[in-house]
C-alpha cells in the first residue's frame, strides 16, 4: 500500500487502499456492450496484478478498443505501494496481465500514470502525487461480455468536469477482498468533504469507508457524474476519510500525453439513482 504524507494538511497521512489507435476513415467497428442483466463484467469487478487486489472503476473506449479502470498504484513495483509521488515510483511494465474479476481471459496494462508521468519529466507536485490513474485493455471476447454501469447505483451520466462542493454526496463501489465476498458492504454513499492538491484529489466520508482492496473503485457524484478514483485512505488527523483522484484530470492527462486515441468514458446503461439510501437495493430492500 501506498504511504502518502503531506504535513500541515487537515489529512497528513493516507494510506492507500486504494494499444490501437483509432484512425479517423477506418472501417473498424464501435464497440458493442452487453447488457447489464448478461454482463460478467463491469465497474466494480476486482482486478488482481501481480497479487495486488484492487476494484476496478470505469468503462472508457477510443472507438475500437475496451478499457477497464483502476488505481496506477495498484500495478505499483519495487516500493511504488509505499510511494508518495507518481513520478518516482516504481510501476509494473506496460503490457503486463491483469486478472479483471468475470473476464475470460486477462487483460493488460495499457496505460499508467505513474509510468507516463516518468516518461514526460512531470514536475508538478500536486499532479505527481494524485494522478493515480490507469487503464486495462480487455480482450475483445470480454470487451463484448462488459456493460459500463456502475452496479446498485447506476450510471454513470458522464465526467464530472466541475469539481466538488464540500456536503456534495457521492456514491462509490468496492470489492474488497477484507469484506469476504459480502457483496452488501460494497456499496457506499456518503458526501464531500472538501479538495486538495490543487483540486486533483476529493475528500471523502462514506458509511462504511473505503478499506484496502477498494483502491480504483468508482466514486459517483451527486448527479450520478464520474467524479473520480478512490485512491486513499485516511488515518490521522480524520481517520475514515478517503482521497479521490480527479477522473476529468486524470483522463485529459491521458488524452494529452498518450497514443492510445480519444479515450473517453462510457456512459451506464442504466438510470442512476441518486437517493442516499440507494445501497439499500444492494440488500435486497429496495428502493
Amino acid at each position: 500500500m501506498r504511504l502518502r504524507a503531506a504535513l500541515g494538511q487537515a489529512f497528513a497521512v493516507v494510506l492507500t487502499v486504494a494499444a490501437a489507435t483509432w484512425f479517423p476513415g477506418t472501417a473498424a467497428a464501435a464497440p458493442q456492450f452487453a447488457s447489464a442483466d448478461t454482463a460478467t463484467v463491469f465497474p466494480g469487478a476486482a482486478t488482481e496484478t501481480a497479487g495486488a487486489s484492487c476494484t476496478a472503476n470505469f468503462i472508457f473506449t477510443n472507438g475500437t478498443d475496451v478499457f477497464i479502470g483502476q488505481a496506477a498504484h495498484c500495478a505499483g513495483s519495487a516500493g511504488g505501494l509505499a510511494a508518495t509521488s507518481g513520478c518516482q515510483a516504481g510501476s509494473r511494465p506496460l503490457g503486463t496481465p491483469v486478472n479483471v474479476q468475470g473476464a475470460s481471459r486477462p487483460g493488460t496494462l495499457a496505460y499508467s500514470s505513474w509510468l507516463t508521468m516518468q516518461r514526460v519529466g512531470e514536475t508538478d507536485i500536486a499532479t505527481c502525487t494524485a494522478n493515480d490513474f490507469a487503464l486495462v485493455k480487455l480482450d475483445p471476447v470480454d470487451a463484448a461480455a462488459t456493460n459500463p454501469g456502475i452496479p446498485v447505483f447506476g450510471g454513470p451520466t458522464g465526467v464530472d468536469t466541475d469539481g466538488s462542493v464540500p456536503g456534495e454526496a457521492v456514491y462509490t463501489y468496492g470489492n474488497s477482498p477484507l469484506r469476504v465476498g459480502l457483496a452488501q458492504l460494497s456499496p457506499k454513499s456518503g458526501a464531500v468533504l472538501g479538495t486538495a492538491d490543487d483540486g486533483w484529489t476529493h475528500l471523502i466520508f462514506t458509511l462504511t469507508p473505503g478499506v484496502p482492496g477498494d483502491s480504483g473503485s468508482a466514486v459517483l457524484s451527486s448527479n450520478g457524474e464520474a467524479l473520480g478514483i478512490l485512491v486513499t485512505l485516511g488515518i490521522v488527523p480524520a481517520p475514515g476519510t478517503n482521497g479521490v483522484t480527479d477522473l476529468s484530470r486524470a483522463l485529459a492527462y491521458a488524452n494529452e500525453h498518450e497514443d492510445l486515441g480519444e479515450l473517453s468514458l462510457v456512459s451506464g446503461t442504466q438510470r442512476f439513482r441518486a437517493s442516499p439510501l440507494s445501497f439499500l437495493s444492494g440488500l435486497g430492500l429496495g428502493l
